[in-house]
């Protein structure tokens, strides 16, 4: 054999040992879901506290944990990650899996842990493209791949709403929300927008069983979350939800884009 073949092989052998342990490294689960959580300026210090809250109690529930353990592989990957405006995101929780009460309870602390913070604007559309970018190279492979998207108003960021909405669901990540619904304005006195559960419903969730739910305070927002969360696992709607609506399209989406047009046109 010449000294060229036996080069050629050994690239081709070194090749192949490498491969290997990068694809056993991926991880397979049931779910791969993204916890994407609105803190733009409209959420207070104790709002923005009551929904750190929610979603540690969710994590640690025995419900949640018994959701996971109960599905096909018993395990589960999450991250969870805090967004505003467009270039306002930032990941809390990267990419773990969740196998029992000790995993969960471990990264809900990472979570608790984390400082508050906050941004101007309301960018959902960049919120669901970060979202599908985790996915990506996340060391793991599930069944399922959900972005949880919570917030208490309608995207106003650069990018269409719909458009990100519909990126998301052509690459088979399903889209479900929830809609934090209530009467109080804003530092700068913007009162909320109506309907946000049905803005949730037509403009933001998309993708195979779909679905938007509602709390309609922060205070509600612990048991809005938990019941989510054991929903997107168990890979159902929650039926027993009374103001859970299917997604459909039928609504003026992106009017909050307009203003940053004409922003820039102008």
């Amino acid at each position: 054999m010449s000294r060229r073949i036996r080069v050629f092989f050994g690239v081709v052998l070194t090749l192949l040992a490498t491969a290997v342990p990068a694809a056993a490294s991926t991880v397979q689960v049931d779910l791969e879901l993204a916890l994407a959580v609105d803190v733009s300026s409209s959420i207070d210090q104790e709002e923005a506290q009551l929904q750190r809250e929610g979603y540690v109690a969710a994590l640690r529930h025995p419900d949640v944990i018994h959701a996971i353990e109960s599905r096909y592989l018993g395990r589960i990957a999450v991250t969870y990650y805090e967004w505003a405006g467009d270039g306002n995101l930032r990941v809390v929780a990267d990419w773990t899996v969740i196998h029992d009460a000790e995993s969960a309870a471990a990264f809900a602390d990472r979570i608790a842990a984390a400082p508050l913070w906050t941004a101007p604007r309301t960018s959902i559309a960049a919120a669901i493209d970060f979202g599908v970018d985790g996915f990506t190279a996340n060391g793991h492979r599930g069944n399922r791949q959900v972005i949880d998207i919570s917030g208490d108003g309608p995207s106003n960021g650069m990018q269409e709403v719909t458009a990100a909405r519909d990126r998301a669901v052509y690459k088979g990540v399903t889209i479900n929300g929830l809609a934090v619904v209530n009467g109080r304005a804003d530092a700068n006195g913007n009162l909320p927008l109506p309907d946000l559960d049905l803005y949730y419903r037509d403009c933001v969730v998309g993708g195979f069983g779909s679905f938007a739910v509602v709390a309609n305070s922060f205070q509600e927002f612990g048991v809005a979350i938990r019941r989510k969360l054991i929903s997107e696992i168990a890979g159902i709607m929650p039926l027993d939800e009374p103001r859970v609506v299917p997604a459909t399209l039928s609504r003026i989406c992106d009017y909050g884009l307009f203003s940053w047009k004409e922003i820039f046109i102008h």
